[in-house]
């Protein structure tokens, strides 16, 4: 295809109104991208600039940004092509902004692009001991788009650019994740809570609400509100396309260790779908089935480096009480289900398990599990005994009252 031809099918689908076929003609993988870096070869703005009015204002300077970006991609130069890619993006939200629904399929086309080359320009940057921000500036511009979306006022409500909010919003917040500048997230939710003119959630595309869920599932679990993420990232698991198997890992990497401190321990059947969870997970799994506080440990040690990086390390070390309550009870269940115990029992189960504390320190333990609604009973600190209630004195973790408010 040739330059001509591309304005000449590039004007028809303005003409139609075909979102997709404009968001085909922007995208750089295309295969007529390739034919107009033959085309032209080494194109500059100012050789270019011959072919400015050739279609309507801004989509001339569009379709030469579009042969720019595709020429620096073609030649291996990111920054430059996402510096490219930025300007044709921004050309874009002149006509995107007085124009209805239909233009969404370009704009996501353009924003996912602009993500991904933004990607690989601070990839490059970095290999090369070079400075780069691009997916910052990413991050701003597709933030710029999600203000687009929002403010459209003067579209019927089923070809509003609201339509887009929800996918904007999910692209802008993995910007911010990559770069970790996380804070920037409440932002972006405090400006969709004010706006009571969008649509509900649920009347978005269901791929638009998983991702929206699974971030703010991740937002509130790094606030440590874990009753909030359980339930957004629950949403999100259930609603996430079931071949879409990466997105459902990924959302599962942090619901697993939710519902483990809730006392709800994964099945070997789902675990067996996800080999790189199995393995994570399997090994802190077993050991609170069977109360090896020592196992538990080794495994937190030997994963470390992977729970700090994926910020876990913290949520499984409190799931460690876990393991404490399965060894109790094992004590429990070796004395005959006895209501009246030595704390000396529950000493020398630690010891054996290889958890080197003193009886004081064993005492405090058994009174945490108490409080913590682990065990039902009362401490007796000058005899040294522990009174359980006749009934239910281990009740299960899962019938607690408020798991999570007391981690």
């Amino acid at each position: 295809m040739d330059f001509s031809t591309y304005l000449s099918q590039l004007n028809d689908a303005l003409m139609a109104e075909n979102g997709p076929n404009i968001a085909y003609l922007l995208r750089p993988t295309s295969p007529h991208g390739k034919d107009l870096v033959k085309e032209f070869r080494n194109p500059t703005k100012v050789s270019m600039s011959r072919f400015e009015g050739s279609m309507q204002s801004p989509w001339d300077e569009i379709a030469i940004q579009y042969v720019l970006t595709c020429t620096h991609i073609a030649k291996k130069r990111p920054l430059e092509a996402f510096k490219e890619q930025s300007q044709l993006v921004s050309l874009f939200f002149r006509f995107f902004t007085e124009n209805h629904g239909w233009t969404l399929p370009a704009l996501f086309s353009m924003l996912r692009d602009l993500r991904d080359l933004a990607f690989d320009a601070d990839l490059y940057a970095k290999y090369n001991n070079q400075k780069s921000e691009c997916m910052e500036e990413s991050a701003r511009i597709i933030a710029k788009a999600f203000g687009n979306c929002m403010t459209d006022r003067i579209s019927p409500p089923n070809e509003s650019r609201k339509w887009g909010v929800y996918y904007v919003v999910g692209l802008v917040l993995k910007c911010y994740f990559r770069v970790k500048r996380i804070s920037l997230s409440k932002n972006i939710l405090r400006a969709l809570e004010a706006n009571n003119d969008i649509p509900p959630l649920s009347a978005y595309p269901r791929s638009h609400q998983v991702t929206y869920r699974y971030y703010l599932g991740m937002l509130s679990f790094l606030n440590e509100e874990f009753a909030k993420s359980e339930q957004e990232l629950t949403l999100a698991f259930y609603h996430c396309h079931i071949g879409a198997h990466s997105n459902q890992e990924r959302i599962l990497t942090y619901l697993v260790p939710l519902r483990i401190l809730k006392g709800h321990l994964p099945t070997t059947e789902l675990l067996e779908r996800f080999p790189v969870l199995q393995e994570l997970y399997t090994p802190f799994i077993t050991a609170i089935r069977v109360g090896d506080i020592s196992s538990y440990d080794k495994a937190l040690e030997k994963w470390e480096r992977r729970l700090l990086e994926l910020n876990l390390w913290l949520t499984l070390e409190k799931a460690r009480e876990l393991c404490m309550r399965s060894l109790f009870r094992r004590v429990w269940v070796a004395s005959e289900k006895s209501t009246r115990m030595p704390v000396t029992m529950f000493h020398s189960a630690l010891q054996i398990s290889g958890i080197d504390v003193s009886l004081e320190e064993a005492e405090c333990l058994v009174a945490n599990m108490i409080y913590k609604g682990f065990i039902r009973g009362y401490l007796s600190h000058e005899k040294q005994m522990m009174v359980l209630a006749q009934t239910n004195a281990f009740p299960r973790v899962v019938d607690r009252p408020n798991p999570y408010a007391l981690l």
